[in-house]
């Protein structure tokens, strides 16, 4: 007699899935924490269930007898918990020396873009040593002397050069400090150790003979290139890995003999059971989510439908949703809490849509989410005085029913849900949405409508995240089933489904505590990878092999000791396109007849994937494999389920309830329990039905069917879509709010997959947006602000220059400052919108990227001695790249090679990457062309135009009430600001705000005239600026489009430093004056202090065609505002680009980084202090041409209400022994071995400081 145990550990609920020696199934949900009760939710559900089934008496306090057990498996969120409340173990981090605050800085942009107080998680980590050593990758062409270096071979064969070796007496003296100190978790974190380990494992070795008891190793945990999410990674297993193992120890103590004769197993975040001894923080973090993966792809696909199948997991807070079609999809990098995480995990994709989501309602839009009533107090109905929340909607719409709902609610958790609490949380909404709908001719809103309404926008939130993980991957979402799951999802799945156009829905009969099944089916994996960084091509096939047949050989010696006689693999190759940063993880055709390595086919797959991801196969290029991976597989032989009776007897419901409905209102609604449904039972619409953990919502137009496994399968037999009119309604204005973003996102998606540049796959310097018939902005997915309100001159522009000529089959290009660019490299691509026989197009789709070069005088087209647009590299003003659907390649070229007809100038140096990235554009802007088509064939062009021009009104409606705010507060109604560039420019700003109407002029008389440099600003480039600043000011989200500049009156004189002349450069205006803009109207608001107001540009590469151009901004302090410190290093304002890694720079590029931290007490002192800038150091290591175009040199940062003004920012060349201070902008010549040295400016402090 032997029980087996698959538990779901969550934040809430612990899930208990018990196989029993009978083979009878038992599931018992308990409370997580509960400690009245019992001190281990686990340990208390096998209790029960042991005893229950034995009717062997076991007091709770008493240890279990293990003999009954054959196997323990849990997936558990201690690790998920510890880290999202910071309550991990204490731990310290070993970095190299000169990278102390790598991690504080992480890739340097900030999570929220409107944000002015940058809100970002903390670091974790309770102690920093840096350790003096270094080790640099030998680059072939390298022409600094390193001969006085030792060579060493890394693991992927190149030769590498040992700058700094361990000293390990300093180490240890530094190490047994931090151990006094009570910290005992460490994490280590090297520079190129994922393919040199030997200096992490030195320092690892003493760390652990001075006691640690848990050292985590970066090259340990994942060899993989980069090496802030690999340190991230390192520090969250140092920090979360002793509470994993506390928690064992915890769990294992109840048992009496600690189940040292039992098999306990983990779930791990890639979906895959591993031994307790095993089971580390950096592999924990999906755990419970994995489970769900596993259990919907295991009982759902080939099993209830032979579509690929969406997992759609609604839980309290959050909704999970991922995609199954036979293989589990596995990621290497996501972002948890703030934090990086650098290790294989599901592909699941989270948004904070859940049945503890709040409700809003602001200015005229219903908004969900992203705040939650969490579990406590919980929502309103929990009779706790919680928020409106989603799960208040469903229960004002009777899709909840309180009787059969456990009474576990209230002060004394003894009530039942209440719907009058429900209804009190959402009268004051009721008010002001009917006083909204008035104000606008419209009819007032019941109840139940506005639930219906809220409801219907949180499923288009959730609707958001599944077409992103279908849409921009080139799958088709309709064509897909939808497996529910997850307390809420049996109330959403039917809208879910009918919004997707998903026509088959499975929800599982253990659908609630589908994760604890996943886990109970899941297999047993050990998975080894290593870095290889070799081309693909025959003469490699034998090493490659070599080293597959090694990972093989590791995982089979794993899996043999935990009984495995027969192991399966799945191989995998990390590959890549050359000049590309986008490598895919890609097994072999088994059935080509193409052999690669391990006589296998890597090829076809790597290249159909990257064809169907991104739309193009880069010819002529070669193809890298970055790493080699294996998975052994030890196969779970468990059966859990046994097939019902057929019957074709009609089911009888137990109740009866009136339900609200879409398009039809209240009907009568049968209520059936699924004990008493079986096999070949239908249910027809509408219906609920209940089990003893969840509810399902049969809709009307669907029906529900059981299966042969006691599944309901719902099957939509009737597709109807709610007719609209174009009257604005407030929940159809949030919906299609969603949709328009969702485009502009999911282009930028594919234009970042599908582009060489580094600036714009690794540096995300771009932005993707959709815009009306009339050229105005309809939803800009926040990306760079810099570009912002820009496009829209551009698309306007090409309207006039094109009048009434803009043909089907047509893209434009442009760059050009008069045309609405923002400065050269930036290079828009504009594709028109046709639908049917229109003449005209309907709609614009835009975007914007960052070329690495584009000519003129400096490699990477950002030179610091401009003084004409021609020198600045090649320009657009309105070409058509594609004509009558051909691609103008030969024209292009030609016009980039132009900028070498310029005296001192060269044409662009990459042309071929160029090219790529233009093309990679058009493929993004395509996919929004077939967005916004499938769009209009849901709902109709005259629907689509008029919630365009709804979503407008609407965020022009929030600027006026901000400006209204803003003007009740003023003595005059005319307010200044002023602020110095470097060079002595002023830009001057006066605000006139008129309250009443909420409307305001910007007027830049004073500012002074245009720049004979290049730091004079487009006016395109100031719009964006300001419409920067309205929308930060604003502090809930909103639909960011033209309507919110259409309460402001621009004022700019032509000829000024703000609106130059068509000849003048400008590439330092859009870099370093528009920061500056800011500033100014910051400053007119008493917003917060000035940030760094600087993009701190530095740019090198070579005049030859085969060196690659190199440009990356760094980021500096934040200003402080009235209740917040300023940030350190960090990126503000009018730019978001994350930094390149330290590890990709000396691999890509002919330099590396020397030093890369903050900048101690450069911030302003103030009650709220400025954040600190940044220092870098770049070693170069072959002749190039630097270029330097920074501000904040000479006038500082300023302060707020006595608050301190920032650091001025430092540029300093050292060659030899001789350190040069270098101006603010300077394009120089540097040798191999110079070092250029940057100090970034410091935000300004807030409010007077205390001494």
């Amino acid at each position: 007699m032997s029980f087996e145990f698959a538990i779901d550990r969550g934040g809430t609920f612990t899930d208990v899935f018990a196989k029993c020696p009978n083979n009878k199934v038992r599931v018992i949900k308990l409370l997580s924490v509960d400690p009245m009760n019992y001190s281990d939710a686990p340990r208390e559900g096998i209790r029960r269930i042991i005893e229950e089934e034995t009717k062997i008496m076991l007091k709770k306090d008493d240890l279990i007898d293990p003999s009954l057990i054959k196997s323990i498996r849990m997936g558990t969120t201690v690790a998920t918990n510890a880290l999202l409340e910071r309550k991990g173990a204490k731990c310290a981090l070993a970095v190299t020396s000169g990278f102390k605050d790598l991690l504080h800085i992480g890739t340097q942009a900030r999570p929220n873009l409107f944000d002015l107080s940058v809100k970002m998680p903390e670091l974790f980590v309770d102690e920093i040593v840096e350790i003096e050593e270094r080790v640099l990758l030998e680059q072939p062409e390298c022409q600094l002397d390193l001969s006085q270096f030792e060579t060493v071979t890394a693991t992927t064969g190149e030769k590498l050069r040992i700058l700094n070796e361990v000293d390990g007496c300093s180490v240890r003296k530094s190490l047994t400090s931090i151990y006094n100190k009570g910290i005992h978790s460490l994490a280590v974190v090297l520079i190129n150790s994922y393919m040199y380990p030997q200096h992490e494992e030195l320092v690892a070795s003493i760390a652990h003979s001075i006691g640690f008891t848990h050292v985590s190793t970066s090259s340990a945990l994942i060899p993989m290139v980069k090496v802030v999410p690999r340190g991230f990674s390192a520090c969250i297993d140092a920090y979360l890995t002793p509470c994993i193992k506390q928690y064992v120890e915890g769990f294992r103590s109840g048992f009496t003999n600690k189940l040292d004769e039992t098999q306990v197993l983990f779930m791990q975040s890639d979906g895959g059971l591993t031994p307790v001894d095993k089971f580390c923080g950096s592999r924990a973090i999906l755990s419970g989510p994995a489970g769900g993966v596993v259990g919907y792809a295991c009982t759902t696909f080939n099993s209830e439908t032979s579509l690929p199948v969406i997992g759609f997991d609604m839980g309290g807070t959050s909704t999970d949703v991922s995609r199954y079609a036979g293989t589990f999809d596995h990621v290497f990098e996501t972002t948890l809490a703030g934090v990086i995480i650098q290790a294989p995990q599901m592909d699941v994709n989270t948004v904070a849509a859940g049945g503890g989501s709040c409700l809003f309602f602001r200015n005229g839009i219903f908004d969900v989410g992203p705040q939650s009533a969490s579990a406590h107090p919980g929502p309103a109905c929990y009779r706790k005085g919680g928020p409106a929340t989603v799960t208040d909607a469903n229960l004002i719409l009777n899709r909840l029913l309180p009787k059969y709902f456990p009474k576990i609610f209230g002060k004394n958790e003894d009530q039942s849900l209440c719907r009058e609490s429900s209804l009190a949380s959402f009268a004051d909404m009721k008010e002001r949405i009917n006083h909204f709908q008035v104000s606008n001719s419209q009819p007032i809103m019941n109840d139940e409508e506005i639930a219906l309404g809220f409801i219907s926008v949180a499923n288009e939130t959730m609707c958001r995240a599944i077409r992103a993980i279908t849409q921009s991957k080139g799958f088709d979402t309709s064509r897909h089933a939808l497996a529910c799951f997850g307390g809420a999802g049996g109330q959403h799945a039917c809208s879910v489904a009918r919004n997707l156009g998903i026509k088959t829905v499975i929800i599982h009969k253990y659908s609630s505590i589908l994760s604890a099944v996943g886990i109970a089916l899941a297999d047993i994996v050990h998975e080894t990878q290593e870095p290889a960084n070799v081309e693909y091509r025959a003469s490699e096939f034998e090493k490659l092999s070599d080293r597959l047949k090694c990972l093989r050989s590791e995982c089979n010696k794993e899996l043999s000791k935990l009984g495995f006689a027969s192991v399966e693999y799945e191989q995998y190759l990390h590959m890549r396109v050359e000049g590309t940063d986008c490598a895919l993880m890609v097994s072999a055709d088994v059935s080509s007849p193409e052999i690669g390595p391990d006589g296998r086919d890597f090829f076809s797959v790597f290249e159909k994937r990257y064809q169907a991801e991104y739309g193009i196969m880069l010819p002529n290029r070669p193809v890298y494999v970055e790493d080699i991976r294996v998975r052994g597989i030890g196969k779970s032989s468990i059966n859990l389920f046994n097939e019902l009776e057929f019957t074709d007897e009609i089911p009888e419901p137990i109740d009866e309830t009136d339900c609200y409905f879409d398009r039809v209102g209240s009907m009568k609604t049968p209520i059936y329990s699924m004990d008493n449904l079986f096999y070949g039972q239908k249910i027809s619409a509408p219906a609920i039905i209940i089990n003893k953990l969840s509810t399902i919502i049969v809709e009307p137009g669907f029906e529900a069917a059981i299966t042969k496994d006691g599944n309901i399968k719902l099957t939509a037999v009737e597709f109807t879509i709610k007719e609209l009119t174009t009257a604005l309604d407030p929940i159809q204005l949030s919906i299609f709010s969603h949709r328009f973003m969702s485009i502009a996102e999911q282009m930028g998606k594919v234009l970042q997959k599908t582009c060489i540049s580094t600036n714009i796959k690794e540096r995300l310097d771009f932005s993707c947006a959709m815009f009306g018939p009339d050229g105005g902005l309809v939803a800009n997915a926040p990306h760079i602000p810099v570009h912002l309100g820009a496009m829209q001159s551009t698309v306007r522009y090409q309207m006039n220059h094109f009048p009434g000529n803009i043909q089907r089959g047509t893209v434009i290009l442009a760059n050009h400052p008069a045309c609405g660019g923002s400065h050269l490299p930036d290079i828009t691509v504009i594709t028109p919108v046709f639908y049917k026989d229109w003449k005209d197009p309907i709609f614009f789709v835009a975007n914007r990227g960052h070329h690495a070069d584009i000519g003129g005088l400096t490699p990477g087209s950002v030179p610091a001695n401009s003084t004409m647009l021609l020198e600045e590299g090649a320009m657009f003003e309105g070409f058509c790249v594609v004509r009558d659907n051909e691609f103008q390649e030969e024209e292009l070229r030609r016009i980039l090679a132009a900028p070498g007809k310029v005296p001192g100038c060269s044409g662009a140096r990459n042309p071929n990457d160029n090219v790529a990235d233009i093309r990679a554009q058009i493929a993004a802007n395509a996919c929004g062309v077939k967005l916004i088509l499938d769009l209009i064939a849901s709902y109709s062009l005259d629907i689509v135009h008029a919630y365009m021009g709804h979503i407008q009104s609407t965020a022009e409606l929030a600027v006026r009430s901000l400006l209204r705010e803003f003007g009740s507060n003023l003595s005059h109604d005319t307010v200044q600001a002023s602020d110095y560039l470097d060079c002595g420019a002023v830009i001057n700003i006066k605000f006139k705000v008129n309250k009443e109407e909420g409307s305001a002029i910007f007027d830049a008389t004073g500012t002074s005239p245009q720049l004979f440099g290049n730091q004079s600003c487009p006016r395109a480039v100031v719009m964006s600026a300001l419409l920067y600043s309205l929308r930060s000011m604003i502090t809930h989200d909103i639909p960011l489009n033209q309507g919110c500049l259409a309460p402001v009156e621009v004022i700019i004189p032509e000829g000024c430093l703000l609106s130059p002349q068509d000849h003048v450069a400008v590439v330092g205006g859009n870099v370093t004056t528009s920061q500056r803009v800011v500033d100014v109207i910051l400053k007119i608001f008493n917003a917060c202090a000035a940030s760094q107001g600087c993009m701190n540009n530095v740019t090198f590469g070579e005049e030859s065609s085969k060196g690659r151009s190199y440009y990356e901004t760094v980021g500096g302090g934040a200003g402080a505002g009235p209740s917040w410190h300023g940030h350190s290093g960090v990126h503000t304002h009018m730019t978001n680009t994350q930094i390149t890694d330290v590890e990709l720079i000396e691999r890509r590029f002919p330099a590396y980084v020397n030093k890369f931290g903050l900048r101690s007490n450069s911030g302003g002192r103030g009650l709220y202090n400025g954040g600190n800038g940044i220092v870098r150091e770049l070693v170069f290591m072959r002749h190039q041409q630097l270029s330097l175009l920074t501000e904040r040199r000479v006038v500082p940062p300023y302060g707020l209400k006595g608050g301190e003004p920032g650091k001025l920012g430092v540029n300093l060349l050292m060659r030899g022994e001789k350190t040069f201070l270098l101006p603010s902008k300077i394009s120089l010549h540097v040798q191999p071995g110079d070092i250029f040295h940057m100090e970034t400016p410091g935000g300004g402090g807030y409010g007077t400081p205390k001494f």
